[in-house]
């Protein structure tokens, strides 16, 4: 299968932008991230750009290891399922993608909520997996720490076994509702799945039918080993954080693709998805000013913490103008994002960058600054090029950026008949080119 059209989707973690400190942007609305008409314009606006679907991140804590974090950055979030199931009333077209963790969750209990997502929004239900990295996390689920990195995956990698199970467990045709019969359901149509596993034992069946994707669309970020191998093995879509050349987009796109086919699948059958954090401007000197205003709302001290958070090593001590060193870090210990890691080992790589120079680059990572036309030819090159199958905006302002690329971005692209004029299927699955489910 080769994709005619490139994927879009709107991903949200920090409901004011994909900045930590972007919700005290002049066009910033902080009052409204609790109330659904904000959410529902995002989508709404998304969907008017014929985007595949909106994405919501999340994680189940407060990110209060620092002070600073408490003090400064977005933590509150509505919880996805219970948005997505409103926002599924407010649209017609786009899907909707709710963050699963498979570590703090169980199968059943997700399974049921994706049927009935699947169910009330006609067919456009997703998720993304994720196996939950922070201790803060596992604190809140009568734990000290989090599990082990790989015991993490290997739960995830049964969860969705289960998952796949549970909604297989009506045939297509169980429902029979023949009042003249009095038979609801063809009993020989429904079965228990009697699973027994590592993690999980779940005699099944679900209390819901088959719903109208039969497995509603499977997203993973997952960037290590363990993360890789799971979404060849499990996903229709992959996010990822992308690469600032054009070489290295090829080289993790082709890396995900020959272990989908390894994994016995179509190449195609797994879309990936790098992070576009477009920064747009009339003029390049104008876009530039807005990516600089927006990492200047870091103070230095949450810059710190939040470097300090993603290497798991207190940096709290040291001076933001102090160059940056590994001998700061104990490499054993990082558990919470093994990825995030190697991501800041590349990138200081025979580089002198001070502790905050570490910080901006991170924050700014996957910022494409300049004009509507620059930032499409970013994607066209990316996509025609075999880097990425689409992307997913993660705006560093809403909800102006997404605005920005939908009344500017997406004409372009639509000209270039590289991105299409109107939704052309009904299902998530379809918006993302996967395959029906046949298994």
């Amino acid at each position: 299968m080769t994709r005619k059209h490139l994927v879009l989707a709107l991903g949200l973690f920090y409901p004011g932008g994909e900045h930590v400190t972007s919700w005290r942007l002049p066009d910033g609305q902080p009052e409204r991230f609790l109330d659904f008409d904000y959410y529902r314009e995002l989508a709404q606006t998304a969907e008017r750009g014929r985007f595949s679907s909106i994405f919501l991140a999340d994680e189940l804590y407060v990110w209060d290891r620092f002070f600073s974090g408490l003090e400064s950055t977005v933590n509150e979030r509505l919880e996805p399922f219970t948005l997505l199931g409103a926002l599924s009333q407010a649209t017609r077209h786009i899907g909707l993608v709710a963050t699963v963790s498979t570590t703090y969750n169980e199968p059943y209990h997700v399974a049921r909520r994706l049927a009935t997502l699947d169910f009330l929004s006609g067919g456009r239900a997703g998720w993304n997996l994720v196996t939950s990295a922070s201790d803060e996390e596992a604190r809140n689920f009568g734990l000290e720490a989090n599990l082990d990195h790989t015991v993490r995956y290997r739960r995830g990698g049964e969860f969705v076994e289960v998952v796949n199970a549970l909604l297989d467990s009506w045939d297509e045709g169980a429902v029979l509702a023949d009042k003249a019969t009095g038979r609801y359901s063809d009993g020989n149509k429904v079965r228990p799945i009697d699973h027994d596993g590592e993690f999980f034992t779940v005699r099944g069946p679900l209390n819901i039918s088959r719903p109208p994707q039969r497995r509603p669309a499977l997203f993973q970020a997952g960037a290590s080993e363990d993360g890789k191998r799971l979404a060849a093995a499990t996903a229709d879509a992959v996010f990822t954080l992308g690469s600032a050349t054009l070489e290295g987009g090829q080289d993790l796109y082709r890396d995900y693709k020959q272990r989908v086919a390894a994994a016995g699948r179509e190449p195609d059958s797994l879309a990936v998805l790098p992070l576009l954090a477009p920064v747009i401007g009339s003029t390049e000197a104008e876009a530039r000013a807005r990516a600089d205003a927006i990492l200047e709302l870091t103070p230095d001290r949450v810059a710190l913490d939040l470097l300090s958070h993603r290497l798991q090593t207190d940096l709290t001590d040291h001076d933001p103008d102090e160059l940056f060193s590994f001998d700061f870090v104990d490499a054993s210990t990082v558990q919470q994002s093994q990825s995030a890691y190697v991501a800041i080992q590349k990138l200081v790589e025979g580089r002198s960058l001070t502790l905050r120079q570490v910080y901006q680059s991170i924050a700014g990572r996957g910022f494409v600054v300049g004009t509507p036309e620059k930032v499409a030819d970013r994607i066209e090159e990316r996509f025609t090029q075999g880097a990425a199958d689409g992307f997913i905006l993660m705006a560093p302002a809403l909800p102006s950026g997404l605005a920005d690329v939908v009344d500017h971005v997406v004409p372009l692209l639509t000209d270039r008949g590289i991105y299409p004029r109107d939704y052309e299927g009904r299902t998530l699955r379809e918006h993302l080119g996967a395959s029906a489910v046949t298994v």
